[in-house]
């Protein structure tokens, strides 16, 4: 039998605020995606998940995405999603429902598509105005867009307007939907992991760092500062983490297997999220222990 294959990938997220003070950093992405292009050659690189709706223009944002593009040269694609108040709060405007998040991430992406056409564009919308407007900086090759979706009108929707499909985790029910309504794109997998030295120093790291990814439901999308997360978190015991999927420590099968999790499920490209400071030690372990074994 095959060997079946899953991509390697880097990935940066747009946010303005980390979801604890513990995770220390939250640089702006733009200016980190300038450094990654000059530092690597090949390896694709893409945004999980950039909000174009609320906190910047949609218009700005297909500027920045063509130009990310054109220095990576068809290394890049362009993940979205409808965002968190956490970074979307931050001057001042209101935070939508979901339904109307959804319908402005749809209208969002028609801007920048039209956008990227080149030409002289204006645009009247129900959420935006764009008033003659050209981008003069674009890739040789559009990059895809890859819509966030953990529902299923946000997975209807991934289908309607994107190139391709982002989850976390090998679930099922989005990529279903995604497919039934006519997804055809490749579909993005997040799994969150920790590589230490050991399960028990992992399990540290999960609980003081991340936290929040205990945290179900609409929580994480409204919940507006870091405050406010650390108070959720207060109910997630080290108990919880030990107990969830996140695969912890030096011993490689757990991550193995949850590739194959997301493989099975359907997936077909599957992003490790390393929880901590130790970068390096993951990809030496990555390189060592399971690159070779897809």
């Amino acid at each position: 039998m095959p060997r079946r294959r899953a991509s390697s990938s880097s990935r940066s997220r747009i946010h303005f605020h980390p979801w604890v003070e513990a995770q220390g950093e939250s640089p702006f992405v733009w200016s980190t995606l300038g450094g990654i292009a000059h530092a690597t050659e090949e390896i694709d690189v893409g945004v999980g998940v950039t909000c174009p709706t609320v906190r910047i223009h949609p218009a700005i944002l297909a500027q920045a995405a063509a130009t990310t593009a054109d220095m990576l040269d068809g290394r890049f694609f362009f993940g979205v999603g409808s965002g968190e108040n956490l970074n979307e709060h931050v001057l001042g405007d209101r935070w939508p429902e979901a339904p109307v998040r959804l319908e402005m991430l749809e209208e969002a992406v028609g801007v920048i598509r039209d956008l990227w056409e080149g030409e002289n564009y204006s645009h009247h919308g129900t959420h935006y105005d764009v008033e003659n407007a050209k981008i003069y900086t674009l890739p040789d090759e559009l990059p895809p867009i890859v819509v966030s979706a953990f529902g299923p009108k946000a997975a209807r929707s991934a289908a309607d307007i994107g190139d391709g499909l982002w989850c976390v985790g090998p679930q099922e029910d989005p990529l279903e939907t995604y497919d039934e309504a006519g997804g055809d794109g490749p579909k993005y997998a997040q799994i969150d992991v920790c590589y230490a030295e050991s399960e028990e120093e992992a399990l540290d790291t999960v609980y003081e760092t991340w936290p929040n990814g205990e945290i179900s439901g609409e929580l994480s999308q409204v919940l507006p500062t870091p405050a406010h997360f650390e108070q959720a978190t207060e109910m997630v015991d080290r108990e919880d983490v030990a107990e969830s999927a996140t695969p912890l420590g030096s011993d490689p099968e757990p991550f193995i297997d949850s590739v194959e999790a997301c493989l099975d499920a359907g997936y077909d490209h599957v992003y490790f999220h390393q929880i901590g400071p130790d970068q390096e030690g993951f990809f030496e372990f990555y390189e060592e222990n399971i690159e070779g074994e897809f």
